[in-house]
């Protein structure tokens, strides 16, 4: 009998992906209350600002100086696919888009030709602690798609499925269907936006005592579940826990079942392989090393276009809401919604 499971990963960060996908981080911050500039309201002592990792007292600042997150810098050749599942993000980019998304919604940007953009956490309580949870998935573009314009895009909370297969069991659709229920589309140059591609972004949640069959996929897709959360976890008789992915066959059926005290939680990623050479030097990710020099030069002669924004770490009042201006000058506002 084949096995579904193929092998058992160690979760670094980031989490490395298998084709198409790049890699994956998994931000998870407890903020403390926010100050009048939506920083932390606490001394910053014994932190490299400008790049704190160093998660004392349980967050990190990264390359923000006041406020935590990641300023202005350049994207080539690749999509971000951000989950944000705690907390806000503020969006800012060379498109002229901007944004302020969390609590469930999905930020998918395609960097293509170029992109400038900084995405801030801004700590939005001033009162209270400001937990900050978020993916952010790097899916890499096909050799077609490299140099195609660059397109920032939105999958509201509100909009993605959540789906309940089994007693216990829940499951937020990013990308990929289950039983007839089909998250908003892709980007249209994304390779998830390409029927074949068998992309499923699914993130996963099992109480104490469920189970579930994952659905099979067509065999030469790579499938890879990343357990965050929990302990106790079975996957056919095999035992995992939080910081344990597993590559999976998608054609082998394969029953998840959390046999642990407390609810367990997963990021599943799938698709079919784009196949193509893999060149990357930080922010670009092309087909061959006279790809990634092209990238470089332009970029120091263009910086992919003007950027729009005051400083490079531009946010948004505290009392703004949920919402995206994008390229277009289109608006879409959303309420905003409980941070826990």
């Amino acid at each position: 009998m084949t096995k579904a499971v193929i092998e058992l990963i160690e979760l670094g960060m980031p989490w490395m992906g298998h084709d198409p996908f790049i890699f994956t981080v998994h931000h998870v911050d407890n903020y403390p209350a926010g100050d009048d500039d939506l920083g932390p309201a606490v001394p910053l002592y014994g932190r490299q600002i400008g790049s704190d990792f160093s998660y004392i007292d349980g967050w990190s600042m990264y390359h923000g100086e006041r406020i935590p997150g990641f300023p202005q810098h350049p994207h080539r050749g690749f999509e971000t696919v951000t989950v944000v599942r705690r907390g806000y993000v503020d969006h800012s980019d060379s498109l002229g888009a901007t944004a302020r998304y969390g609590q469930g919604d999905v930020q998918w940007l395609t960097t293509g030709s170029g992109i400038q953009h900084a995405e801030m956490f801004p700590l939005l309580d001033p009162v209270a602690p400001n937990p900050f949870e978020l993916f952010q998935i790097w899916l890499n573009l096909p050799p077609e798609s490299k140099m195609v314009p660059p397109y920032f895009g939105m999958l509201w909370d509100e909009d993605i499925p959540l789906v309940e297969p089994a007693p216990g069991v829940s499951v937020d659709l990013v990308a990929g269907s289950i039983d007839g229920s089909r998250p908003p589309s892709p980007p249209p140059d994304s390779w998830g936006a390409r029927e074949d591609s068998q992309l499923a972004i699914w993130v996963i949640r099992l109480d104490p005592g469920a189970q579930w069959v994952l659905p099979t996929a067509p065999a030469g897709v790579n499938r890879t579940l990343h357990c965050h959360v929990g302990g106790g976890v079975r996957l056919d008789g095999i035992h995992i826990g939080a910081g344990v992915g597993a590559r999976l066959r998608p054609e082998v059926p394969v029953t998840l079942a959390n046999e642990g005290a407390a609810a367990a939680e997963f990021l599943l990623l799938q698709g079919r392989p784009i196949g193509a050479p893999v060149f990357q030097m930080g922010p670009f990710v092309m087909n061959s090393p006279e790809e990634l020099r092209q990238a470089v030069d332009e970029y120091r002669r263009t910086q992919f276009g003007p950027w729009p924004w005051t400083g490079p770490s531009p946010t948004h009042a505290r009392s703004e809401g949920r919402f995206a201006i994008h390229a277009d000058g289109r608006v879409e506002r959303r309420e905003m919604q409980q941070v826990t």
